[in-house]
């Protein structure tokens, strides 16, 4: 969850703030009069009101309550996203959904460009997790977990079913999956693939709420430009 930062909460008029008391009252009063005609064994319940929200499908979406992001199907609540895509897309749902301030999430997506081009960022911002579903040789493609996974394996470390593997991508020649690497034997030595992190996980979590903003992929990838310019 995403609390209140920076005292950024919509100021409401005493007009929203009363339609908004009505309506938790009134979908209150609905309930007990729909349950009180269900089976013993049947209730339904009340989930939360939501001043605004962001939906891309109607799986995954995500909504305000009081200060906090509640996300469904987006890459900020799966694991396989790494943190500077997830943190990066939760601070632009924010800045939508609570602030209704678009370029502050164009902030948001900047900053996270800067930080990334100059590698000025966590290393543990790059790891990825991904669990393995099945054993190694029933893998028919071989994903960047499965390269991971044999790496560890050549160490003499055993990977079963049901194990959460933690990797990141590293800079090199090759296909994404070879260059894979399980995040215990970085070291600071250890070159990561930037524009890995900035195409295959920044800037696809970012434009899934970006585009509806009329922002492209291009775009996106170019907004830290003008901050080269002032240098």
């Amino acid at each position: 969850m995403l609390k209140e930062r920076n005292g950024n909460k919509p100021i409401e008029s005493e007009e929203q703030l009363e339609l908004e008391k009505t309506i938790k009252y009134q979908a209150q009063e609905f309930l007990k009069e729909f349950n009180s005609n269900l089976p013993e064994a049947m209730e339904l319940e009340y989930e939360g009101f939501y001043r605004r929200g962001f939906f891309v499908t109607k799986k995954r979406y995500a909504v305000i309550e009081e200060g906090n992001i509640i996300a469904k199907g987006l890459e900020l609540v799966r694991r396989d996203w790494a943190p500077i895509a997830k943190n990066a897309q939760e601070d632009v749902l924010y800045a939508v959904l609570n602030e209704g301030n678009v370029n502050a999430a164009v902030e948001v997506v900047k900053e996270a460009l800067i930080k990334l081009k100059s590698r000025n960022v966590n290393r543990d911002d790059l790891v990825i997790h991904t669990q393995i579903t099945k054993s190694l040789d029933k893998y028919k493609q071989i994903a960047p977990h499965v390269v991971a996974a044999r790496i560890m394996e050549d160490h003499g470390m055993k990977v079963q079913r049901g194990d959460i593997l933690r990797y990141v991508i590293i800079k090199g020649k090759g296909s994404i999956s070879s260059r894979a690497v399980p995040y215990q034997y970085v070291d600071k030595n250890t070159e990561f693939d930037i524009n890995y992190y900035i195409s295959n996980q920044l800037i696809p979590a970012v434009s899934r709420i970006m585009s509806s903003f009329g922002y492209t992929v291009e775009e996106l990838e170019q907004l830290d430009s003008k901050e080269k310019n002032k240098h």
